[in-house]
């Protein structure tokens, strides 16, 4: 049990792929624009990830080191078709919007570096919880990213996300800052380098801030009676 809970933790926060190994960040600056579009290239990466991962723990005593990596990358490739084709069948107008970021997934450093440095070396179990949290941690990012950069740039979140989840979510969009006219810098490509920045600030901020506590409840506590030196001179 602590050992998915340490996987959850690194796929989450210690280890996020966007915020501490800063990998997969094309996507991430290019597709954020808006909440759907984060979401929707969040959930075609967490599936490659758990899939991936599932098929490289289940071969991993069965691929020599010759063709490891090719094969991972085909395996990756696979998932990924399988959530290209998905995306055009049900999603099509937001996989239009996505672009070459779905198919470009394949060349993920994350995807690829799970595989080898993780799912390869563990058994099943592990390896699809790392891939879940990997993607989840991912995801977020994204949609931290895209919430920012929507709100600034057009004053609303949640907007079109019938093209992720269909009519039922066209009353899903929430105006937060009525009559606004937009911040052009929010929905060009600097918004998401300031965005993805200001994350990766506030996160080493936070983790600055726990390994100060952990040194300070670290201390040792002198027990007994102590001296006390008196350096108040007393008038007569």
């Amino acid at each position: 049990m602590n050992d998915f809970k340490e996987i959850s933790l690194n796929g989450l926060w210690k280890n996020n792929p966007a915020l501490t190994q800063l990998l997969g960040l094309c996507p991430l600056l290019a597709v954020t624009g808006s909440v759907v579009n984060a979401l929707g290239l969040g959930i075609a990466t967490i599936a490659v990830l758990v899939g991936s991962n599932l098929s490289v723990s289940l071969i991993r005593h069965r691929v020599s080191d010759a063709v490891r990596l090719p094969a991972f990358v085909m395996i990756i490739a696979s998932f990924t078709t399988c959530a290209e084709l998905l995306m055009q069948a049900y999603t099509f107008e937001l996989y239009q919007i996505l672009g070459i970021f779905i198919p470009l997934i394949v060349t993920n450093c994350a995807i690829l570096g799970r595989a080898d440095a993780f799912a390869s070396r563990n058994p099943v179990l592990p390896s699809l919880v790392d891939g879940l949290m990997m993607g989840v941690g991912f995801t977020a990012v994204l949609l931290a990213v895209g919430a920012m950069r929507e709100l600034l740039g057009a004053g609303t979140l949640f907007a079109n996300m019938h093209l992720l989840f269909g009519e039922i979510a066209r009353g899903w969009e929430l105006t937060i800052i009525p009559d606004y006219s937009g911040f052009l810098v929010a929905v060009l490509p600097p918004g998401a380098f300031l965005a993805a920045g200001f994350l990766i600030a506030l996160k080493n901020f936070i983790d600055a801030e726990l390994k100060r506590r952990a040194d300070l409840r670290k201390q040792p506590v002198v027990r007994g009676s102590k001296r006390v030196k008196t350096t108040t001179v007393i008038g007569s």
